[in-house]
């Protein structure tokens, strides 16, 4: 095995000069309150009627019209399948195509499911 050729040198521990402190960061001071503007009594009831305006225009939200479950009566156009109509079961609730809401539906003698709008639909009762 080699010896290291280190040599050990005596190590000096020299007193460190004391350094200055850094600063502490400033903290922010708080904002003072600003002063609210006047108020206009005519700017608020150019608000008000604004809303109301708003508020005439928008039409209220559709829903659909059957839920997942219940037994509808589907009647296809005679140009896609005239043999389709009959009893079917909704299975899902699809968005709407523009016009008419669309559901999924499914017959118990077919092996798959089918999509149909709203108008083509009629509950069986």
């Amino acid at each position: 095995m080699r010896k290291s050729s280190r040599r050990k040198s005596s190590v000096r521990r020299v007193a460190r000069k004391a350094q200055p402190r850094k600063p502490e960061p400033r903290k922010a001071q708080p904002r003072k309150p600003q002063p609210k503007p006047e108020r206009n009594g005519a700017m608020q009831i150019v608000a008000t009627t604004v809303i109301e305006a708003v508020g005439i225009v928008s039409a209220p939200l559709r829903t659909h019209k059957y839920r997942v479950g219940q037994t509808v009566f589907y009647t296809s156009s005679p140009i896609t399948r005239p043999g389709a109509a009959g009893s079917y079961q909704v299975v899902r609730l699809l968005p709407s195509d523009g016009e008419d809401y669309q559901y999924r539906i499914k017959n118990p003698g077919e092996a798959f499911e089918r999509v149909a709008k709203e108008s083509q639909l009629e509950l069986e009762g």
